[in-house]
């Protein structure tokens, strides 16, 4: 929301309030009045100008920009106001409402504005008590202390219009850091990706291009095996790249995760042809970037699965556990026997499993493996629910969920 609309909406909430205010003031003591009928009729004139001034505040806000001219046409309204009521309550209600605009649309520069609104308020409760006779009455101080009221309320719209101020730009500066911290981590999120996959593959064929040239002149053999590397490399670098590009589009942001879930793992079960059941229990969505790095883990180990574990069913489970969201796949296959620590697998060429604990650490999660020759293996993978990052527990075993 801008100034500009804050301020509008502000004005239309003083204007309904001042409405509200004067409307039971007014109705309190309508039957202790002289002319009952000139009150209503007061009342009827306050109630047709709020109506128009709102009318007009909603279908061309840009009025509001005419701060001046905004508040000439209601100091006008207030004075036919005094003329028509006599100078009773209704004045003193619609003249408590002008100052607090004024504040509100000019802030501490309306001072002047309150002080005159102010006096003219004393002048008129002074006059009445005069033509009353009540002048030493018991109500006199109170009477000549409301207009006071007055200057309470412009300043206090003042400040409450400051404070709205100071909110709305803290809040922009918050969503446009909140903007560029995720632009930020998502051209981090992809360079990392482009390293681990295209990146290397491409890497390798340049590698094998070099030397190729040197290999035609020596050894002709081997460098046509080197060529059939290099094409072969070159296939592999697109596969990646095209399932990069698919991952990025595979997750929809516009619906549930859990449904997102279903469908990777219906999907993975109509190629594998291994069933797949998918439990959910958590309400909570993780953040975007939590989204895909679980989306790549579930991918990774259902991978896994279809490669290694020779399982008959896995079930897939998605809930929430202390501020986190947890998701379990676990087969039913042969197993097999980890190491303590995770990173020791990269040394047997266990990459993928690697994969997985950093792309869950990446976003202030942890993962953990379990398993066991005969008893098939379960994949945790833990990640905070808020937006910022927990530190990241890299030890097996460090937590349960």
């Amino acid at each position: 929301m801008s100034r500009f609309v804050a301020y509008v909406a502000l004005c239309r909430a003083m204007l309904l309030g001042r409405l509200a205010l004067t409307l039971a003031a007014v109705g309190v003591g309508i039957r202790l009045t002289d002319d009952p009928w000139l009150t209503v009729g007061t009342l009827v004139l306050i109630a047709i100008a709020t109506s128009v001034q709102v009318t007009v505040l909603s279908r061309w806000p840009d009025v509001i920009r005419w701060r001046l001219g905004f508040l000439v046409v209601d100091a006008a309204i207030m004075i036919v106001v005094l003329v028509l009521s006599q100078g009773h309550v209704a004045f003193f209600c619609y003249a408590a409402g002008f100052a607090a605009l004024t504040g509100a649309l000019l802030g501490a520069r309306a001072f002047p504005l309150w002080i005159a609104d102010a006096g003219l308020g004393l002048a008129v409760a002074a006059h009445l008590l005069r033509t009353g006779g009540t002048a030493d009455s018991v109500a006199a101080p109170f009477v000549l202390a409301f207009p006071m009221i007055n200057i309470v309320c412009g300043y206090g719209a003042a400040v409450v219009t400051a404070a709205l101020a100071r909110y709305l730009d803290a809040s922009i500066v918050a969503v446009a850091s909140a903007y560029q911290s995720a632009a930020a981590s998502e051209r981090a999120r992809l360079a990392r990706e482009l390293h681990d996959s295209v990146a290397k593959t491409l890497r390798g064929v340049s590698f094998a291009a070099v030397a190729l040239p040197t290999l035609l002149r020596r050894q002709p053999e081997l460098a046509e095996e080197l060529a059939s590397t290099v094409s072969a490399g070159a296939d592999t670098a697109i596969r990646e790249a095209r399932e990069l590009l698919s991952g990025l589009r595979r997750d929809a942001l516009d619906r549930p995760f859990a449904e997102h879930l279903r469908q990777v793992c219906d999907a993975w079960t109509r190629w594998s042809g291994v069933p797949a059941r998918v439990d959910v229990t958590t309400g909570e969505e993780p953040t975007p970037s939590a989204r895909y790095e679980l989306t790549q883990i579930l991918n990774e180990a259902l991978e896994n699965v279809a490669r290694h574990a020779k399982a008959t069913q896995v079930h897939v489970s998605l809930h929430q556990w202390e501020g986190h969201v947890v998701l379990t796949i676990k087969d039913d296959g042969t197993g097999f026997a980890p190491p303590d620590e995770l990173t020791a697998l990269s040394a047997q060429g266990s990459f993928g499993v690697v994969g997985m604990a950093e792309r869950a650490q990446a976003v202030g999660g942890a993962l953990r493996l379990d398993s066991s020759f005969g008893a098939g293996t379960s994949v945790v993978a833990r990640v905070p629910v808020s937006t910022v990052a927990h530190t990241a527990m890299t030890r097996h075993g460090g937590w349960q969920a």
